[in-house]
């Protein structure tokens, strides 16, 4: 039986602080017990042959299908897939990405797991940033405000200034002054191209737009969409007054990196920085963090496994 949203239960699965998590989770063996009914909750289903079937159990953890007698394993083409590192360090990475409210640097796991190298936490978190995102995730709709602002980057050699990447924010506006979920990307420009992209792949059509005076919206009311503009160019209106979600967002969003990451973040694992923070907001009403560890867990088994170069080149 699938447990649907809506019944699950802390303490009952998954839990509901660090001592019973410690509990659950003493052994690699409970940890693979936890990940195997997360991806296989109605029981097996091989990936190979989609057949429903009790698999044979073999040496090394493997599974073995009884209809196509491929073999597999609970972390196989998952983002666990071939990991060196004890699934009780991934839990744990897991639980204190979810359970700090500002998140946890790579050097701040390390030191807390005690793991052998910088790299090592550095890859796991970003593997678990990189699951954090559905891509079959609904769009946003009704009303949504649109626009971009600045990150800052690494200071450069010079040491003369700081690098700013562009980072495109859309969210949702619930009447009257709530804010529901939003969704960021980073682009090199905020061309009319990259904006219009943005809209289409992540904003229901027939929504309303908000935005600014900016050209590159131009043709928003063109693509299924009505547009309302608001130019703060010569108003006596603030523009954190006209569109307060994105502008929330963007202070946010720039605080956070900053307060967690000192703002030294490249443009290369800039999104999955983002990532984050776009889970954490749309989450940010969930009571309990344990439900959040669960979460991340959930969406990990189904998300496709991540190499290390692959990490350096997203």
């Amino acid at each position: 039986m699938i447990i649907k949203s809506s019944s699950l239960k802390a303490g009952i699965d998954y839990p509901k602080n660090w001592s019973q998590f410690v509990d659950w989770f003493h052994d690699e063996q409970a940890c693979r017990d936890y990940l195997y009914t997360l991806r296989w909750p109605n029981g097996f289903i091989c990936p190979n042959c989609l057949v429903h079937n009790v698999p044979y159990t073999l040496p090394k953890n493997k599974l073995k299908c009884v209809q196509c007698r491929k073999q597999t394993s609970v972390t196989a083409g998952t983002i666990f897939d071939k990991t060196r590192t004890p699934l009780k360090d991934w839990f744990a990475a897991t639980w204190y990405l979810t359970n700090q409210k500002n998140g946890v640097s790579a050097l701040g796991i390390q030191r807390l797991l005690g793991l052998g190298s910088y790299q090592t936490a550095w890859a796991i978190l970003h593997r678990l940033r990189y699951a954090m995102i559905n891509p079959e995730r609904d769009k946003l709709s009704g009303l949504v405000e649109v626009d971009e602002t600045f990150v800052g980057g690494i200071v450069d050699i010079n040491q003369q200034d700081k690098k700013k990447f562009v980072v495109l924010i859309a969210i949702e506006l619930i009447e009257p002054k709530r804010f529901g979920r939003i969704r960021l990307r980073q682009v090199d420009r905020a061309t009319k191209y990259n904006v219009e992209q943005f809209i289409k792949d992540v904003i229901e059509p027939n929504s309303q737009i908000h935005t600014d005076g900016s050209a590159a919206y131009g043709s928003v009311d063109k693509m299924g969409y009505s547009r309302k503009k608001t130019v703060h160019l010569g108003s006596n209106i603030p523009a954190h007054e006209t569109m307060p979600g994105v502008h929330r967002v963007a202070s946010l969003l720039k605080r956070w990196l900053l307060g967690t990451y000192q703002g030294a973040v490249q443009s290369k694992q800039l999104d999955y920085y983002l990532d984050e923070y776009t889970f954490r907001f749309n989450r940010r009403k969930s009571r309990s963090r344990g439900l959040l560890f669960y979460r991340l867990l959930e969406q990990s088994v189904t998300t496709k496994p991540l190499t290390y170069k692959g990490i350096k080149t997203r």
